[in-house]
């Protein structure tokens, strides 16, 4: 069964599933409030949420109907746990750059190295390149590769599972090329302008000292 286009509340509460077995694994499966609390956590997320457990419970519901979500039954209080590698059908290296970019939002390959250590550590930046590149060209596509914004030096990734990445203006990738001549054009004319200026000026200080330095019989230069 394909997965459909999930919820950003869905996508959070499936990324912390696989984000929390790795980091907390003997309170994993998670609780109802556990899971939430995951959900709010104020470091490593972006954006911050503030969501009640009614609302991750409703997000579970919706997870369970996709087999993307599991309820772990003989246990008082009911738990969790995610099937995201079954279900999705991928390997664990591409369910641990696709959970970071849930979390913490568009990324570069060598930011994503960085933060996916605890979940999978990749030998390098070339190897998260090599599944991303993947997660790109397979079908459904599960990530896209942004254009660089202004002042940007790599390019970052941001995950589909959510839709289409809706890019900012500054991330248009027309108005991103054409941004920088634009900056550079506008200051060069305010320099030329600035030099004219200047040029006047100092014309007209030369052109004072000689009326000066004639009406005092002096030369100009001193002599």
């Amino acid at each position: 069964m394909a997965v459909r286009t999930l919820t950003p509340l869905e996508a959070r509460v499936l990324a912390v599933l696989v984000e929390k077995q790795h980091t907390v694994p003997d309170s994993y499966p998670l609780s109802l409030n556990a899971l939430t609390l995951g959900c709010n956590q104020k470091t490593a997320r972006e954006p911050v949420m503030n969501v009640t457990e009614a609302e991750v419970l409703q997000a579970l519901e919706g997870l369970k109907e996709q087999s993307l979500v599991n309820t772990v039954s003989g246990s008082r209080v009911a738990r969790f746990e995610h099937n995201a590698a079954r279900a999705l059908g991928l390997p664990g290296q591409s369910v641990a750059l696709l959970t970071l970019l849930i979390l913490r939002g568009p990324q570069t390959a060598a930011e994503l190295r960085l933060h996916t250590e605890r979940l999978h550590r990749f030998a390098d930046v070339s190897s998260v390149e090599g599944f991303l590149d993947e997660l790109a060209e397979r079908e459904p596509k599960r990530v896209v590769k942004l254009p660089r914004g202004p002042g940007e030096r790599e390019a970052r990734w941001a995950h589909l599972l959510c839709g289409e990445v809706q890019l900012p203006v500054g991330f248009d990738s027309a108005r991103t090329l054409a941004a920088p001549r634009a900056v550079a054009d506008d200051e060069l004319a305010q320099l030329k302008a600035e030099q004219a200026r200047m040029a006047a000026e100092l014309a007209q200080l030369r052109a004072l000292v000689q009326r000066l330095a004639s009406e005092l019989g002096i030369s100009p230069d001193g002599a």
